[in-house]
């Protein structure tokens, strides 16, 4: 790949309309936008890594210069064997700040030429959280102003299946 490369890493289980916004925020400030769906053994996603990958590809279809990529790696050793330049991360409040200011003096301790980017949230989409849009779809809730409507779609599927 030519030209300046980001990475926005993620679990994004769910991709949401917050996700989208800095997507495409950072996508206009970099050549290359990697949205990397990462696996945290740590978590347990409602999403396979798989659905998580295919929904967050047609989220981001709209925007040329993306490219959506899945990692089970470190961030900074994933960053660095891809030759990025930069790790984007999303801000919604203050509360973020404190928790990504720590991960990101460390991303730099590992790898001092890497750079971490903060693109604040827009405004509209500042209460946004992938835990919160799963506890409403958890309730039947209408989702069609928080998230695409194939990420809606899928959330009531897994929903609507998991109750029997």
């Amino acid at each position: 790949m030519m030209g300046r490369l980001a990475v926005y890493p993620g679990s994004f289980d769910p991709i949401h309309f917050g996700h989208i916004d800095v997507i495409e925020r950072a996508a206009k400030l970099f050549d290359t936008l990697i949205v990397a769906v990462f696996v945290n053994t740590a978590k347990t996603p409602l999403f396979t890594d798989t659905e998580r990958l295919e929904l967050v590809k047609a989220a981001t279809q709209h925007v040329p210069n993306v490219v959506v990529e899945r990692s089970t790696d470190l961030l900074v050793r994933y960053a660095t064997t891809r030759g990025v330049d930069a790790i984007v991360r999303g801000l919604r409040a203050v509360l973020d700040f404190d928790y990504e200011f720590q991960i990101a003096l460390m991303n730099k301790k590992m790898a001092p030429e890497l750079e971490t980017i903060f693109i604040l949230t827009g405004e509209k989409y500042s209460y946004l959280s992938s835990t919160l849009i799963k506890e409403l779809a958890s309730y039947g809730a209408d989702l069609q102003d928080l998230v695409p409507r194939h990420v809606a779609m899928a959330l009531h599927e897994k929903y609507h299946r998991n109750r029997g």
